[in-house]
């Protein structure tokens, strides 16, 4: 826990860069009103504690395989009882391994990896019925979720104890003769969708359980694109023989056969539960 509580305050500052890309977009709308006490009492910032896993070539069907620990910061802009704008920035692990599948080919093939993901994002909430914070009839909806962000992610596997980051190895041959990629970027555009109930706490929190699944443009959260795998001699005289050792790990010694689905590309997911306060308190005009 303390290696986590660890990783997530280190996520969070480094996510500060990837926030200001966003800013504009996500608080535009309350940065016109930021001396405004209605724009304060409008808004909520919570804290949301959860989980997260991912779907790809690794697992390409099992909805909450794998379920690492995900926490995030979410504020939200109450601009209607049916409409809130919200940003939020989220911290979790995904990861994978073939000794998992349910084929034989899959458990063969005998792929592993492990990535981190902090994503920033922004967008809209719609609820299904209207909801205020402290309104005697407006208390509980449920909301549907819509979003534009940038995820950064950092794909691992482990080999002899030790944790290798893959993106700089070229296990497809990126960067080199063999392949007509350079090596894929670490932040990517990411897409989240979702639903979830919020019910209000009074007048001043808000509680909220939210499922997003993230579309992503990438076939490289898991470090797996190709079709099929490179020549092992040719992939070591290019970019190393660490780089072949982990393209190709079959467990029958085949240097043929499928390595992963480039028709398809990874998806990830964040869930959880939140807690959310109000953070002006209510004026003249705001009474419910």
């Amino acid at each position: 826990m303390h290696n986590f509580l660890c990783n997530l305050a280190f996520s969070f500052l480094n996510a500060v860069a990837m926030l200001k890309s966003l800013i504009i977009f996500v608080f535009f709308p309350t940065l016109l009103f930021s001396q405004s006490s209605n724009t304060r009492y409008k808004s909520e910032l919570g804290f949301m504690v959860g989980g997260s896993y991912y779907i790809g070539d690794l697992n390409q069907f099992k909805h909450f395989y794998n379920t690492k620990t995900a926490a995030g910061l979410v504020y939200r802009y109450n601009a209607h009882s049916r409409l809130s704008i919200r940003g939020n920035v989220t911290y979790g692990n995904v990861e994978a391994a073939d000794k998992d599948a349910n084929k034989d080919i899959f458990v063969n093939r005998n792929l592993s990896f492990q990535s981190r993901i902090i994503e920033v994002a922004g967008g809209v909430e719609f609820n299904y019925f209207p909801f205020q914070l402290g309104h005697n009839r407006y208390k509980g909806t449920a909301y549907i979720l819509a979003e534009i962000g940038l995820f950064q992610m950092k794909p691992m596997t482990e080999l002899n104890g030790d944790l290798i980051e893959l993106q700089s190895l070229g296990t497809e041959g990126q960067g080199s003769s063999l392949s007509s990629k350079g090596q894929y970027g670490l932040t990517q555009l990411t897409v989240p969708l979702g639903f979830g109930f919020k019910v209000a706490l009074g007048s001043k929190a808000s509680f909220n359980i939210e499922y997003g699944i993230r579309k992503t443009f990438t076939d490289y959260l898991d470090d797996v694109g190709s079709d099929s795998y490179l020549d092992l001699e040719d992939l070591a005289a290019e970019n190393g023989p660490l780089a072949a050792q982990l393209s190709n790990r079959n467990l029958d010694g085949s240097r043929y056969g499928k390595r992963g689905t480039s028709a398809t590309k990874d998806w990830y997911a964040f869930f959880g539960a939140s807690l959310a306060f109000r953070l002006g308190k209510a004026g003249v005009c705001n009474q419910p």
